[in-house]
């Protein structure tokens, strides 16, 4: 990300910029940046928008050839056109001989970084990932932003607004606003505002409910999920988060037995690093295998909601109360 910043402060632009990652917030923030500092604002005839994989190389190479409309410069930007994971051989050559006024920027979510067109951009420009945030970063950014609206908050009420909203800064982003709008002129946000105005996170909501399961506490586990099918959330969606939940467990348990430190661990398991502490004292009170075992649970319990054996309601429920039932590991 420093090298986008230091292109656009130095007026250095490469032609072809690839942001990616699973940080939202961030790959907008430098799609917008890296437009203004292309194009001007108002310049809509030199600007093109394409999304999805139904984009055409052709279609877009064409595009890339016409020469701009009294301007210097041509923007095609690219969201999510998956070529980047399969393959685009035609786009990969055409980057390598891009004419001069012609500027590139894709955002995708997944990449391959053996895929011709990621060593291709590579080459001729910038790839840059966007990753989720350490908790230290996510306060201090948060802390900055309830500054410039002349607002102070603690930084336990900070963390449990955190722990409210997740990782993910554009969510971050809307439940700050809902805050400052709620508190008004009111300066200080505290422990009671966060309370009253924030929206817990369904994958927060399966947090808390694996939480009672590792506790043992059957009884809390079950209201969490009985919350959440009242919130409408699909029971099949609910069993996808509690097996990822569980498989990240897994990974966590698995990389603390090889000794790894929490930075590494987040790093390689695709965690914010804050949540690794909160993951790995879930994982002390199952065994490795109680968790593989828990994991595969999850993946037969798909299974025989797809083929009729049970409904999708009661599959959650049962893996509910077996783990809140299971013996606890070390």
């Amino acid at each position: 990300m420093k090298s986008v910043i230091e292109d656009i402060k130095n007026q250095q632009l490469k032609q072809v910029y690839l942001l990616y990652g699973d940080e939202t917030y961030l790959k907008k923030q430098y799609r917008d940046k890296l437009h203004e500092a292309v194009l001007p604002a108002d310049d809509t005839m030199n600007y093109t928008y394409f999304e999805g994989k139904g984009t055409a190389p052709g279609e877009v190479i064409d595009l890339a050839e016409t020469m701009p409309f009294f301007a210097e410069h041509r923007l095609i930007v690219i969201e999510n056109s998956g070529w980047f994971k399969t393959s685009s051989p035609q786009m990969a050559e055409y980057i390598k001989e891009l004419p001069e006024f012609t500027y590139f920027v894709f955002v995708e979510e997944e990449v391959d970084k053996r895929n011709a067109l990621f060593k291709a951009v590579k080459e001729k420009g910038r790839a840059a990932e966007m990753t989720r945030q350490d908790e230290r970063t996510l306060i201090r950014w948060v802390a900055g932003m309830l500054k410039k609206e002349q607002k102070s908050i603690r930084e336990s009420t900070l963390q449990l607004f955190l722990s409210k909203t997740g990782s993910d800064m554009e969510n971050i982003c809307q439940e700050l606003e809902k805050l400052i709008c709620y508190t008004m002129d009111r300066p200080e946000i505290n422990d009671e505002d966060v309370e009253e105005i924030c929206t817990t996170q369904i994958a927060n909501k399966i947090f808390d409910m694996i939480g009672a399961v590792t506790e043992q506490n059957q009884k809390k586990a079950l209201k969490l999920y009985y919350d959440l099918l009242a919130l409408k959330e699909p029971p099949m969606r609910i069993l996808f988060l509690i097996s990822r939940q569980f498989n990240q467990l897994m990974q966590v348990k698995n990389m603390k037995t090889l000794g790894l430190d929490s930075s590494t661990i987040a790093k390689q398991a695709g965690l914010a690093p804050f949540l690794v502490k909160k993951y790995a004292a879930q994982t002390g009170r199952f065994t490795l295998e109680q968790l593989r075992e828990a994991v595969e649970d999850c993946a037969q319990m798909e299974e025989a909601v797809k083929t009729g054996q049970l409904t999708d309601t009661i599959s959650v429920e049962l893996l509910i109360v077996k783990y809140s039932a299971m013996a606890r590991g070390n």
